[in-house]
């Protein structure tokens, strides 16, 4: 009972190592879905398709998905600017939720993609709520104020 007691002690006291561990992790997947977009047109095309309005889709996905996913997965996983990049994935996510996944949700796989979707449209709220945390840039940059940045960048 005793390492029980110390594990989840030591848990609570850093929990804030746990928030920055979903936050990296979720930026990696999200840029790496980025890249998945982006180098398999044809599949992405294929999914979008089957959509109502497939021409706006397709230019939303080149023009807007594609780009938010690899820099906003990036700029979550060093913690730069963490709520605006949380900000600009949770439209994509909503559409994916609601617009793509749930109309088609009583096939199995379309379903498992609801569901992800779900989680990490979940995450990202969490993220864009709660903040970057201690151990991202953002927090760095708060932590050193603007003053001392400005005297810093003109020494």
């Amino acid at each position: 009972m005793k390492n029980i007691s110390e594990c989840r002690l030591w848990l609570h006291d850093h929990e804030d190592v746990f928030k920055d561990l979903v936050r990296v992790y979720l930026g990696i997947g999200l840029f790496v879905k980025g890249l998945y977009f982006m180098a398999h047109h044809d599949e992405l095309n294929k999914l979008l398709d089957s959509l109502d309005t497939a021409a706006f889709a397709q230019a939303t996905a080149a023009h807007y998905v594609i780009p938010v996913h690899i820099i906003g997965g990036l700029l979550l996983a060093a913690g730069l600017l963490t709520r605006i990049a949380a900000l600009a994935q949770i439209p994509i996510l909503l559409g994916a939720v609601f617009y793509v996944y749930l109309p088609r949700m009583t096939m199995i796989e379309p379903r498992q993609n609801l569901e992800f979707s779900m989680l990490v449209l979940f995450l990202l709220a969490l993220i864009f709520v709660y903040g970057p945390g201690r151990f991202s840039v953002d927090h760095l940059l708060e932590k050193k104020g603007p003053a001392q940045l400005h005297a810093e960048s003109s020494a």
